[in-house]
C-alpha cells in the first residue's frame, strides 16, 4: 500500500520505538492510590519542566482544560476567551455543561488578544452580572494558524488578572512549539499564568495524555475533578513512560517541524490560486485559502486524499496542514507538487 502523507494534525504522531520499549518495561501501580511510580516521575518532571509546584497527568487535553476551568471557577461565573479558542470552539460545550460557566468572547487577531481587548469586556460589580473568575489564553493558537502570543502580551494580561483578582489559565496544548519558535525556556511563557495544560500526544509523540500544572493546592482540587470526569486511571504508568520521553527527548526536534511548515508555506505562496498569509506560519500549522480555485475546501481535501495526501478543511475555502515527526522534507516536496498539479 502506498504511504499516505498525513498532514491533518500532529495528533497523528506514532510513538517512537524508544517509547514503545519504555511502555513495555514501565514500572506500574495504582495511580488513583498515588502508587504508580512512573506516573509520579512524569508529574514531578512535568512540574519542574514548566516551573509549577505540581502537575497532574490527564487522559486528554480537552479533559485537562475542562478540569482547569472547573477548578478555577464556580457555577454561574463568567470566563473570558478569545472568540475562536479551542476551549470554546472544540470542546463540546464542556465549560457550560460541566463547569456551568458563561463564556465571554473577545475577538483576537489571528487568535491573539491583548490586555486592552480584555479590559473592555470586564464587568463592574453589579447584582445582575456574573463574576468574572478566569481568563483563558491559548498559545500557540490552533485556529489562528499556530500563532504565538508574545510574552509581553501575556505579562500584561497576567498583571490585569492580579489587579482584578482573576486567574489566568493557558491552553498550552502546543506551548513547546511556542517556546521552540521564540527560543526561550518554556518556563518564560508559563510564568505569566496561574495554570497550564500541555499535550504530550501532539508534536511530542506520546500515544495518549496531557499534563495540567499549577499550585499544589489547586492540583489537589483538580485531581478530584479528574476523578469526577472518569480520568482517574489505574496502572497508567504504561502511558506515562512515553510521556517522560516526550518531555526529555522530543522537545528539541520540534524545530524540524517548524522548518517543514515554513517550507510548505513558502511553496504554497508560489502556487497560482493559493492564498496564504506567511506571517501566521510561526510554528507547525499552515492554513491557506483556496478561494481563487473552483473548489470548496471539502472537495479540495478529497482530491488530495485521492492523491495520497490527507489535510483538513477548516472552513468553506480554507485548508489546514500540520507538520509533525512522521512528515519529512520529501513529503513536503510531494505535497507541493501535488497541489501545483491540482490547481
Amino acid at each position: 500500500m502506498e504511504r499516505l502523507i498525513d498532514l491533518r494534525s500532529d495528533t497523528l504522531t506514532k510513538p517512537t520505538e524508544k517509547m514503545r520499549r519504555a511502555m513495555y518495561e514501565a514500572e506500574v501501580g495504582d495511580d488513583v492510590y498515588g502508587e504508580d511510580p512512573t506516573i509520579n516521575r512524569l508529574e514531578e518532571l512535568a512540574a519542574e519542566k514548566v516551573g509549577m509546584e505540581k502537575a497532574l497527568f490527564v487522559p486528554s487535553g480537552t479533559m485537562g482544560n475542562q478540569i482547569a476551568v472547573m477548578a478555577h471557577t464556580e457555577r454561574g461565573d463568567e470566563i473570558i476567551l478569545e472568540s475562536e479558542a479551542h476551549i470554546y470552539y472544540y470542546e463540546v460545550g464542556g465549560i457550560t455543561a460541566l463547569a456551568g460557566v458563561q463564556p465571554r468572547l473577545v475577538p483576537g487577531k489571528h487568535g491573539i488578544v491583548n490586555k486592552e481587548d480584555i479590559e473592555k469586556v470586564l464587568r463592574s460589580k453589579n447584582i445582575h452580572y456574573p463574576e468574572t473568575k478566569l481568563i483563558c489564553l491559548e498559545n500557540t493558537h490552533n485556529r489562528g494558524g499556530g500563532t504565538i502570543t508574545p510574552l509581553e502580551t501575556m505579562e500584561k494580561i497576567k498583571g490585569l488578572g492580579i489587579e482584578k483578582g482573576i486567574s489566568v489559565h493557558l491552553d498550552g496544548a502546543r506551548v513547546f512549539n511556542a517556546s521552540t519558535a521564540l527560543q526561550v525556556d518554556v518556563k518564560d511563557i508559563i510564568k505569566h499564568v496561574d495554570s497550564v495544560m500541555f499535550c504530550l500526544s501532539k508534536g511530542l509523540c506520546a500515544p495518549v495524555g496531557s499534563i495540567i500544572a499549577g499550585k499544589a493546592d489547586w492540583i489537589e482540587k483538580a485531581k478530584k475533578y479528574r476523578k469526577m470526569l472518569g480520568g482517574g486511571m489505574r496502572q497508567a504508568g504504561i502511558l506515562a513512560a512515553a510521556g517522560i520521553l516526550s518531555i526529555t527527548d522530543m522537545v528539541d526536534r520540534l524545530a524540524e517541524d517548524h522548518e517543514n511548515a515554513a517550507k510548505l508555506a513558502k511553496g504554497l505562496s508560489e502556487v497560482n490560486k493559493i492564498t496564504i498569509d506567511l506571517s501566521t506560519v510561526q510554528t507547525n500549522i499552515v492554513a491557506f485559502s483556496i478561494e481563487k480555485t473552483d473548489m470548496q475546501a471539502p472537495a479540495f481535501s478529497n482530491q488530495l486524499k485521492k492523491r495520497g495526501i490527507l489535510a483538513n478543511p477548516i472552513g468553506p475555502e480554507r485548508i489546514r496542514m500540520v507538520t509533525h515527526n512522521d512528515v519529512n522534507a520529501d513529503d513536503i516536496d510531494s505535497t507541493l507538487d501535488t497541489i501545483k498539479s491540482m490547481v
